[in-house]
């Protein structure tokens, strides 16, 4: 993007407040200083707990925050957020992306679903989705076994507030099975 087309983004979003929560110190970091460039007050913050105590002094019109935090998801931030202020604009990001977890996100508050590695003209496109289906490109093939199993143990995994034994119990696995499973990506 030119200079000058960065100038004139960063005068439409002159004032707008950002609240960046994710857990990955570099990334976050780049992203609090690529919003700032754009014209935000963007300020980041390393984990769920710490956003909402941030937000209760002051909700943020928009705020990004990765799914996949340490203690608490990054739903439930998603979700307190939206208590705070449903005006808040509220995007999800992860690198563990699934249609399950695109729609809890949506349905707790959020504006939209990125997954990682995302843009930051995506994201900051992202602040003003509105979330209808129009703005979605219709499927254009049919998802891989592999990423269809990634979606409903995802899925089950949402279902269980994240508890790998509830879940692998559940999923009929042995927990360190489903603690692998977890830690490959699918394909897409």
């Amino acid at each position: 993007m030119s200079q000058t087309a960065h100038r004139e983004h960063a005068h439409e979003n002159e004032g707008r407040s950002v609240l960046v929560v994710d857990d990955e110190d570099a990334f976050r970091d780049r992203l609090v200083r690529a919003l700032a460039e754009r014209g935000f007050e963007a300020v980041g913050v390393p984990s769920v707990e710490e956003a909402i105590r941030r937000a209760q002094l002051e909700t943020p019109e928009c705020a990004v925050v990765d799914l996949r935090m340490p203690r608490a998801s990054g739903l439930h931030a998603v979700r307190k957020l939206h208590e705070l202020d449903p005006t808040t604009r509220v995007v999800v990001l992860t690198g563990y992306g699934s249609i399950a977890t695109a729609l809890d996100a949506v349905r707790s508050g959020a504006v939209h679903y990125l997954t990682k590695p995302a843009d930051i003209d995506e994201i900051v496109a992202a602040f003003d989705h509105d979330g209808s289906p129009a703005d979605e490109p219709p499927p254009t093939s049919v998802p891989s076994l592999e990423r269809v199993e990634w979606e409903h143990i995802d899925r089950v995994l949402v279902s269980c507030g994240g508890n790998i034994t509830q879940a692998a119990a559940l999923l009929g696995l042995h927990r360190r099975s489903l603690q692998r499973k977890l830690g490959k990506r699918p394909s897409p």
